[in-house]
């Protein structure tokens, strides 16, 4: 993507460039890991009992496991890489909790939603490819640095809904299967939910859709989530309305209306999704106030 600096009337464009080494890419984003993807870093290059090593290993606010993997050259095969620490990784669950512990990450780990996210430039058509029909969920990243300090961040794989069937599966001596990742579908979220709410969930869930031809929809164990490079709002769907996370941090929220309880106030309070806002919808005459706000977390995030 070209960017450009507005200065005046007067429009430049700034030039993309390359980063002075290899290993600043991977380290950018594990001092940063929390403000680019939401994510809580635990471990550098993260030893396995193969002999391989995962590049970052975080845990999201969700409690789920992020294996993340840098492409920093083109011949590269993150997505296999990624593939086969998730694995190994639940494999050695007991390991992955302890390493919670020592970092002093108090969240229940989520085992059904783990994540493998690939960081890279550019993606060839085969890892475009590979990405889309595997039935689990590989988040592809695109970055970019530009001058002046700019560091752009994107998904590549624009998937707005993705539904899945089936698990990626391995077999045991047994000829057990037993699924990589839990999949969950919007109908799971609506089951047995009063008729008005799920109509109020359809209208806003059209509305989110329609302010992004990029925002993925992920439905989740507890949650449906919207997302581009990172979640921007979390909604919970109840019997009688739905609780709506804004992943705002506390203060940066216009609300005129007073509509979000800022959750960090009195005290921290422990929730699904992600932010420090909530916002509960119950009737359609506070809609549009409403998707206000989560326009506004949006743009905070995209």
């Amino acid at each position: 993507m070209a960017l450009f600096k507005i200065n005046g009337s007067a429009v430049k464009k700034i030039t993309a460039k390359e980063l002075d080494l290899e290993k600043h890419l991977q380290e950018l984003f594990e001092t940063n890991l929390e403000e680019l993807l939401n994510i809580v870093f635990l471990a550098h290059e993260y030893s396995t009992s193969f002999g391989g090593r995962i590049d970052t290993l975080g845990v999201d606010k969700n409690g789920s496991p992020c294996i993340i993997e840098y492409k920093k050259n083109q011949n590269d095969n993150v997505i296999n890489q990624g593939l086969s620490y998730l694995r190994w990784l639940l494999d050695h669950k007991a390991d992955f909790e302890i390493l919670c512990q020592s970092k002093a990450a108090d969240i229940e780990i989520d085992w059904d939603s783990p994540r493998v996210i690939c960081i890279a430039e550019s993606y060839n058509k085969f890892d475009l490819d590979t990405a889309d029909i595997l039935p689990i969920n590989i988040e592809l990243l695109r970055y970019r640095i530009y001058e002046e300090d700019i560091l752009y961040l994107e998904p590549e794989n624009y998937q707005k809904v993705r539904i899945s069937t089936s698990g990626i599966v391995k077999k045991s001596k047994q000829e057990k299967t037993e699924r990589l990742q839990k999949t969950y579908s919007i109908d799971d979220h609506l089951a047995d939910i009063d008729k008005k709410t799920v109509e109020l969930f359809q209208t806003l869930r059209e509305k989110i859709l329609s302010i992004d031809q990029n925002i993925t929809e992920e439905a989740k164990a507890k949650y449906i989530a919207y997302k581009t490079s990172t979640n921007f709002t979390d909604i919970v769907i109840k019997q009688y309305g739905l609780k709506i996370f804004l992943n705002v941090k506390s203060g940066q929220l216009n609300d005129p209306k007073n509509l979000a309880r800022d959750l960090t106030k009195p005290k921290a309070i422990g929730h699904w999704g992600n932010g420090d806002y909530e916002v509960k919808l119950e009737k359609e005459s506070d809609l549009e106030a409403i998707f206000a706000l989560i326009k506004q977390s949006y743009d905070l995030n995209k």
